[in-house]
């Protein structure tokens, strides 16, 4: 048989086709939907998500407790002893997570009244810088998922500046914060820059550089310049008060100068996204790249800055950590505020009050979970639970819909409208 003839064997088989740029392009767009969809969804989805959430926490709580399960024993004998054992079991949790977030109103002392607001406010500030960086990339489109990274090297710089060198109080404070800013641009820029030059998907990048970021602070507290002298333990050396936020209201207290920065930084970028031409090319991007770029505005340069100030942002909340509420740099300098943020972006809608709104909830429940913990034996991990519904259902407008029959808006044609009034807006500003 002629070769012209042969048929084709597997090594001269055709290969499967590669992913296309159209494609890619398909699932950017499907992607972008999807984040459009939730970022629009209106304030009564999200509130409904947050009641859903308590229900289904509620239900485990009941489900966890001891007089609960034994009186289920008798449930059709005396069902008013089961009742009752749910109603002390969800009321004593949520209510000891009330006091323990926000008043305890058996506390001796205006201080210790008031004392779990201020923690709820303190463990909410690093929630509020990265929940804002993230939210700008939301709004422009990309999904930093590099958080994590960005405060861990935001942290480990802040700290460097605060720890080295010695400073007048006012400038020192001020170039360790704007230390740890940097850190936290330059590690998302790198995220940035591939993104705008290669096409790399940011996700992807910035799950990578996390784990680079942890290996990475693991490695420098190991190190002479960052391990403290005469000790094996990897931690720094204490930060002086020359470069940490002040105290609010004295050392009875945790709350710091950070939580009055996050609110400005808050301000700043509402400045930012609705008032700045920056902005406006963000959220042009965000809205609709071909259009963008039609209208003359280069998107990888764009892609480059979301980034960098949303990892300046980030480094920020690296800053609440080591300059305000631990004063010492350790690996555990993020803890989850990184991921714990992209929850508090999307539930406060990438808009700035609302992400402080839903930073100060996520505070609360960490700060009250603990002492539900130890009032009423209520276990923490509900209260991560809680957490991981609220992510469920922001992530699924739709069901939440469905679970509480809300309408379906109407608003898809509102929504075309304000998508081409701001690309025309984008042309204008760009041929202006």
């Amino acid at each position: 048989m002629s070769e012209a003839t042969t048929p084709p064997g597997p090594a001269t088989e055709p290969p499967a086709p590669a992913q296309t740029p159209a494609t890619e392009s398909r699932i950017d767009a499907a992607s972008r939907s999807v984040l459009r969809e939730m970022l629009e969804s209106s304030w009564l989805v999200t509130v409904f998500a947050v009641v859903a959430a308590l229900v289904l926490g509620a239900v485990l709580i009941a489900a966890a407790d001891a007089r609960v399960q034994e009186s289920a024993g008798w449930l059709f004998a005396r069902p008013t002893d089961f009742l009752r054992a749910i109603a002390d079991a969800v009321g004593g949790a949520y209510s000891a997570l009330f006091q323990g977030a926000v008043i305890n109103f058996s506390g001796n002392g205006f201080a210790r009244v008031i004392r779990p607001i201020t923690e709820t406010m303190t463990v909410a500030t690093p929630l509020i810088f990265a929940g804002l960086g993230i939210g700008i990339g939301f709004r422009a489109g990309l999904f930093n998922i590099g958080a994590q990274g960005q405060i861990i090297l935001g942290g480990v710089l802040g700290a460097y500046v605060g720890f080295t060198f010695d400073l007048p109080a006012g400038l020192h404070l001020l170039l360790a914060v704007l230390g740890a800013a940097l850190g936290g641009a330059i590690w998302a820029s790198i995220a940035g820059v591939l993104k705008a030059t290669t096409g790399a998907n940011e996700v992807i990048v910035t799950i990578m550089l996390n784990n680079v970021a942890i290996y990475l602070i693991g490695y420098l507290l190991t190190t002479t310049a960052f391990r403290r002298p005469g000790g094996a333990n990897p931690i720094s050396p204490q930060i002086p008060d020359s470069a940490t936020y002040p105290l609010l209201l004295g050392r009875d207290f945790r709350l710091h100068l950070g939580f009055v920065l996050a609110l400005l930084a808050a301000l700043g970028v509402w400045w930012l996204m609705e008032r700045s031409t920056l902005g406006l090319r963000f959220r042009a991007v965000g809205a609709n790249p071909s259009a963008a770029r039609t209208a003359g505005m280069s998107v990888p340069w764009v892609t480059v800055w979301v980034m960098a100030i949303a990892g300046g942002l980030a480094g920020l909340a690296g800053s609440a950590q080591v300059l305000g509420t631990e004063r010492v740099l350790t690996s555990g300098v993020a803890a989850s505020f990184g991921f714990d943020a992209i929850t508090v972006a999307l539930l406060g809608r990438s808009k700035p009050l609302g992400t402080v709104f839903a930073g100060l909830l996520f505070g609360g429940l960490r700060a009250g979970g603990f002492a539900m913990q130890i009032r009423t034996g209520t276990p923490i991990d509900i209260v991560l639970v809680v957490q991981s519904f609220i992510v469920l259902f922001i992530a699924a407008p739709p069901l939440v819909r469905a679970i509480f029959r809300l309408p379906t808006p109407g608003g898809s044609a509102r929504t075309k409208k304000r998508a081409a009034k701001t690309t025309s807006l984008s042309a204008q500003e760009a041929g202006a």
